[in-house]
């Protein structure tokens, strides 16, 4: 059973979004993502000042096995990216919600976090 902290908001696409509180959120990949694709070998990322409305491609996470793309939870701005993943890209697979986040984002309507799924919703997704 993967993890599924209930502290977060996530995506079909298997995305987990992280609501700051101060109109910024940050975004990650969700266990089952990092465990149904195996040993992440690279991360690729947005740069800082890219915008994207929500269900965009911003990124890429390829492994052993595949090549996925990331896809935006919500719209917004990108304030930073996780530049540790650069060198250390299997930080996604050992710790997906604390020390793999991908970017913070600074959100372009707030309201977009009411369409994403509880903890509870996408348990039911990923069984």
């Amino acid at each position: 059973m993967s993890k599924i902290p209930g502290d977060l908001k996530y995506t079909k696409d298997h995305e987990w979004l992280k609501d700051n509180g101060d109109g910024t959120a940050s975004i990650g990949i969700t266990d089952y993502a990092q465990s149904s694709l195996g040993d992440v070998t690279f991360v690729e990322l947005p740069a800082i000042g890219d915008t994207f409305n929500e269900g965009d491609s911003f990124g890429v996470v390829e492994s052993v096995k595949a090549a996925s793309d990331l896809y935006m939870p919500v719209g917004g701005e990108v304030l930073e990216i996780n530049e540790a993943l650069e060198s250390e890209p299997e930080k996604v697979n050992s710790s997906p919600y604390e020390d793999a986040w991908l970017v913070k984002l600074k959100l372009s309507s707030p309201a977009e976090l009411g369409q994403l799924m509880s903890e509870d919703d996408y348990k039911n997704i990923v069984g």
